[in-house]
């Protein structure tokens, strides 16, 4: 609860809201409406001018005088004038509503069969001569083995459940409830040997021991460069907490990295490790969750949802790749996984280890200012140096003829690696065929009816697709208004797959991204197809960028280093900086010596120049100076407060009365001078899935005053009828 009203507090939610975050989704409720027909109604002799009531009762009539909320929706499908209809007919005294609240998911359990009477007693039965050969089966197997449940009698004797019940009716047999958790085994990675660390692992992991027994351990940052061997300090420190006789936690970005970690862990410390993650079904989420508060499980391994997982005794709290935008919620809560992490280490004297070879400038500068502890790991594991780099020039390979997405140079080098026998990874953060189809005589682009984008259009269903709504429809062959003809521009992942196997025919060409992955096709599947079955070439978008630990990579290309440089972001040159250092470090993890290819159209630009060096630091003193300059995190915040709603001119006249508000306040508390107000104006997107977006700035510290009165601005604006049909929500130092 103390967790709910930190949520609450920082991140301007509800309680509800932040209990919801909190609990799995198994343990949610979902409200069943019966309708029933008053037998004392007679609405026959009455005129009805209400629309759809005479519907419902007539339906009502037909289904004996009863009738639940899903059948109503089918009679009346619009939900306003079906909601309209009932009132009226509740306020006649003709219907009444029963409400009914049902668990989502249930305790899965399975009948245990054992003896009811002595085993003689039911020996003797079991030899007379009318006794059944099944029943007689039954009942020898379970006086040779006690209890056993119904399925696994049936199995082996040939019974049917029928059979077993049976018995139990004549008092011979008990059945018994027994839960069982949902809970997929998990195959163990093969270890070489025991884990050994090198001198500069020992001493980050010396150093963080002596950490964990501090009265508050507090935060600490383990910058070590990609392949420097970050996760076996990591899993050192995770049995040095076990010993302790304490709990242990570790969160990943992204989905893509929890079955290679959990193989990991699942060989380290075998059934103490429970995983949570989003891609779960919800019955075996919840009962992953249910080991861990029952302490069954103590190490727990999963996503940006698994920082709320019921630990027991929680004595280690690590983030890998602390800086990445995943672990931030999209939706309400929008939390941060890195301070909740950070606020129950506090309370619950738990060390937190942020890791990173890039860490977000805000971490790396509280832990140069000294709040939090900095251990450096400055080496590769294995002694090897890291990939040389080579940048190209996309404008001099379309100078020469070249408009393909792979360059001469990367060309070459995919030659190369294919011949040696090893495998290269191609990233290109941006899905589908091309970005988008544009008319060659009117230049107009087909665009999302919902939405103010373009649509994407997809070669391997020959659709264009919304990247935000959803929304499809079938590519046409002209250009609806003028007839001409479409060209394609830009290049998504399944065009530069296309090219890649023009290029190369022979070989397997692999593509991870969101079109790809589903529950079948899963991360661990495809990575798993790559790895063993020795595929050369896959090409993804940013999930194939961090955490992977794959030997026999030695090629990375980055077919379009500019995607992520250019968006509005303050974060903009951290999230490409980011993005290629990660990618780079995938390749040269094992014995061969790997190499780099990025490809950009700004060859120049100080942060390529920077990443291709793998040069932190010097990236670190160049985004730090001028976000000093600007007031920007770490050196201040940016809270944006943004409102939405489906008529334009209310959403823009609402923003509108809120800032007049927010204005208003902070004269009367006499932080005007600290704050500015910017806005409103449209945000990057102004209209998703019908929805107009437009939003406020607010540059200056979310000091915990200034978080109170937005807090409270934003209480009265949602209860005004004037701003009714407008959403808002604000969030800090967020990632649009």
């Amino acid at each position: 609860l103390r967790l709910a009203g930190f949520l609450r507090e920082r991140y301007f939610c509800t309680l509800y809201e932040a209990v919801r975050a909190m609990l799995p989704v198994g343990l949610w409720f979902r409200r069943k409406a019966t309708y029933t027909l008053l037998a004392e109604a007679d609405w026959r002799g009455h005129t009805i001018r209400q629309k759809n009531a005479v519907a419902i009762l007539q339906l009502l009539e037909d289904l004996g005088g009863k009738a639940d909320d899903v059948a109503l929706a089918r009679c009346v499908p619009d939900e306003p004038d079906r909601l309209a209809a009932l009132r009226y007919l509740q306020n006649k005294k003709w219907i009444q509503c029963d409400t009914d609240f049902l668990r989502r998911t249930g305790d899965k359990t399975e009948q245990i069969a054992l003896l009811a009477a002595s085993a003689e007693e039911v020996m003797e039965f079991a030899r007379r001569p009318r006794t059944g050969a099944l029943q007689r089966g039954v009942l020898e197997a379970l006086c040779g083995v006690g209890s056993a449940s119904v399925k696994e009698l049936c199995y082996f004797t040939g019974a049917k459940p029928a059979t077993v019940r049976k018995l139990a009716q004549m008092g011979y047999v008990e059945l018994h409830p027994k839960p069982v958790l949902r809970c997929r085994e998990i195959r163990p990675a093969v270890l070489a040997g025991p884990l050994v660390l090198n001198e500069e692992q020992q001493a980050a992991f010396v150093g963080l021991c002596a950490c964990m027994e501090r009265p508050k351990p507090g935060v600490a940052l383990l910058y070590g460069v990609t392949g420097s061997g970050k996760t076996s300090v990591y899993l050192k420190l995770i049995a040095k907490s076990l010993e302790q006789g304490k709990s242990a936690m570790l969160l990943v970005p992204e989905i893509a990295l929890t079955p290679q970690l959990l193989g990991l862990l699942v060989a380290h410390f075998g059934e103490q490790v429970a995983v949570l993650h989003s891609s779960l079904p919800t019955g075996e989420r919840y009962d992953q969750w249910k080991r861990l508060r029952a302490g069954e499980a103590r190490v727990v391994v999963g996503t940006r949802s698994a920082v709320f997982a019921p630990c027991q005794n929680l004595g280690l709290l690590i983030l890998d790749e602390e800086q990445e935008h995943s672990y931030r919620s999209e939706n309400a809560p929008r939390y941060a996984a890195r301070e909740v992490a950070i606020w129950r280490g506090d309370r619950e004297r738990a060390l937190v280890l942020l890791g990173s070879a890039t860490p977000s400038i805000e971490t790396m500068y509280r832990a140069k200012t000294g709040d939090y502890t900095l251990f450096r790991l400055e080496n590769r594991y294995n002694g090897r140096p890291l990939p040389p780099v080579q940048i190209v020039d996309l404008r001099q390979e379309l100078y020469a003829g070249n408009d393909l997405a792979c360059s001469q140079a990367l060309q070459q080098a995919m030659a190369d690696t294919m011949a040696a026998g090893k495998q290269a990874i191609l990233l290109l953060n941006r899905r589908g065929n091309s970005r988008a189809l544009v008319c060659v005589d009117c230049r107009e682009s087909p665009e999302c009816p919902r939405c103010s984008a373009r649509l994407t259009y997809h070669s391997a269903n020959g659709r264009l697709m919304c990247h935000y709504c959803g929304y499809s429809q079938r590519t046409p062959q002209r250009c609806p208004q003028c007839g001409g003809p479409f060209r394609q521009i830009g290049i998504g992942t399944q065009r530069a797959q296309q090219e890649v196997q023009a290029l190369f025919p022979a070989a397997e060409i692999l593509r991870m991204d969101a079109d790809t992955v589903s529950a079948v096709n899963t991360h661990e599947r495809i990575l798993e197809h790559f790895k063993q079955d020795r595929v050369p070439v896959l090409i993804g978008t940013q999930m194939v960028a961090k955490g992977l630990n794959l030997p026999d990579v030695t090629l990375v290309g980055v077919l379009d280093a500019d995607l992520s440089l250019y968006s509005d972001s303050f974060r903009a040159a951290e999230t490409t900086f980011n993005l290629l250092t990660q990618v780079v470090g995938r390749a040269g993890r094992g014995t061969a010596q790997g190499q780099a290819i990025i490809q950009t159209m700004a060859p120049n630009h100080q942060v390529l120049q920077l990443a291709a060096r793998q040069d932190y630091d010097g990236f670190y003193e160049l985004e730090s100076n001028l976000r000093r300059v600007q007031s920007l995190p770490p050196f201040g915040d940016v809270i944006l407060v943004t409102f939405t709603g489906q008529d334009e001119g209310a959403v823009l006249r609402g923003a509108v009365r809120f800032r007049e508000r927010l204005a208003d306040q902070l004269c009367r508390a006499a932080l005007q001078e600290e704050s500015r107000i910017l806005g409103p104006a449209p945000c990057p997107i102004p209209k998703i899935n019908n929805r107009y977006r437009y939003r406020l700035t607010l540059r200056g510290r979310a000091t915990r005053p200034v978080r109170q009165l937005l807090a409270a601005v934003l209480r009265e604006f949602l209860r005004e009828r004037i701003n009714r049909g407008v959403c808002a929500f604000i969030e800090v130092n967020g990632f649009e």
